[in-house]
């Protein structure tokens, strides 16, 4: 039998020359010493699983595993002039920092120093607010870095960045490696969040997991509530972007956090044409993943009422993310609303003026994708196989949809 992920490569590679993007960033984490002055500086304290052996030039850590939790602090530079929801990667040996994000700092720093460096910078915070961001699979460490980057721009959030990046390979057909890799991570991010939770200095803490990093959030918050019989007070909002997590797994994961039907601090953001999701489906036995189910449908409008869970549809959001796995950051109107409501101080599950009664007022067709392989590579788990694609495939898509059983079309 032929391996699906033979094919689901084929599909995506197809894509990706159709649409004529080009290569992944490399090197981008090489300091440069001219940065412009109207360009905003955003700090980045990072905690990660991965392995810097043998990490080329500018790239700091690889995606293999390490032996023990590594902190680092960067600050990308990104340009004044820009569109919101884009990464404007640097391009050549000296990009040009008026148009492109470039790396200012990059430190390596032992634990002693990250918690000096983290505990100073949450109490020159307004409000002392914190943001982790836990990236999804296939994703570089340079491509974790910018993009919270952006997300931490965009929003426009008055928080202290923390970035937990788990050892993802970056690769297409590392799925299975990217999966164990979460789990791999789960003690030490749980190890994470006690530590800044115990932090005199922080108020509040706020949790942004995208894709498969939703599966080592939601596994170190469950280890954390079973351990301590409940979860930090401090932490505020759980926002679950485009989860790529089984539903069954999912109830029983948020039954085991104590007062999971009484005021959730979860926000879940669905999209039913997440294409990306859809592959994943099919590659888990055809059982629904949490990012791309219709809260309107039973027994999921239920369930959400019960839990309290505000859940946010993105489905009808345009950005030009051809996966659809990436609106939360990519459609400036909703990246935006989140980083009004973080900086507001309520909680996302909050329903004054919800962000979910807002969406009505998102304008359709908004852009904001990279529009690079890199773009592509971030957002997709897997690939769509689309028409276009299939074409492109010939051979290959007849293998895929045999050794599935079915074909996966947008929806």
């Amino acid at each position: 039998m032929v391996n699906p992920g033979s094919a689901i490569l084929f599909a995506f590679a197809a894509m990706l020359g159709l649409s004529g993007c080009g290569g992944r960033p490399e090197g981008v984490l090489i300091p440069v010493s001219d940065t412009a002055q109207s360009a905003r500086k955003i700090d980045i304290l990072v905690a990660t699983t991965r392995s810097s052996e043998g990490a080329a030039a500018g790239q700091m850590f690889t995606g293999e595993r390490g032996p023990d939790v590594s902190f680092a602090d960067i600050r990308v530079s990104v340009p004044n002039v820009r569109t919101v929801g884009e990464v404007q990667w640097p391009e050549g040996q000296k990009p040009d920092p008026e148009k492109n994000f470039v790396t200012v700092k990059a430190d390596r720093i032992d634990r002693t120093e990250a918690q000096r460096r983290f505990h100073q910078r949450v109490g020159q915070t307004p409000k002392r607010r914190v943001l982790i961001f836990v990236h999804g699979y296939n994703t570089k460490f340079e491509e974790a870095v910018y993009r919270f980057a952006q997300i931490v721009h965009d929003s426009d959030a008055p928080v202290t960045a923390v970035l937990f990046t788990w050892p993802s390979r970056g690769r297409l057909l590392a799925y299975n490696y990217d999966r164990e890799s979460a789990n791999y991570s789960r003690d030490v991010l749980e190890t994470i969040l006690k530590t800044l939770s115990s932090d005199s200095a922080v108020s509040e803490i706020s949790i942004l997991a995208h894709s498969m990093g939703n599966w080592v959030t939601m596994e170190a918050l469950r280890q954390m509530a079973i351990r301590d019989k409940k979860l930090p007070s401090k932490i505020k909002n759980i926002m679950m972007a485009a989860p790529d997590v089984d539903v069954d797994v999912f109830r029983r994961q948020i039954a085991s956090l104590p007062g999971a039907n009484a005021g959730s601090p979860f926000t879940l953001f669905v999209s039913q044409d997440d294409s990306a999701l859809a592959v994943s489906r099919q590659l888990w036995g055809g059982t629904p993943r949490l990012g791309s189910v219709d809260p309107k449908q039973e027994p999921y409008k239920s369930e959400f009422a019960k839990s309290r869970m505000q859940v946010i549809d993105l489905t009808e959001v345009q950005t030009s993310d051809k996966v659809g796995h990436g609106k939360f950051a990519e459609s400036p109107e909703v990246v935006q609303m989140i980083g009004r409501r973080l900086a507001s101080g309520q909680d996302l599950s909050d329903g004054k003026a919800g962000l979910g009664d807002k969406l009505t007022g998102v304008v359709m067709g908004a852009t904001g994708a990279v529009g690079s392989a890199a773009s592509m590579a971030i957002h997709a788990p897997l690939a769509i196989v689309d028409p276009s694609s299939r074409e492109a495939m010939g051979e290959h898509f007849e293998e895929f949809r045999s050794s599935t059983g079915r074909v996966v079309r947008p929806n």
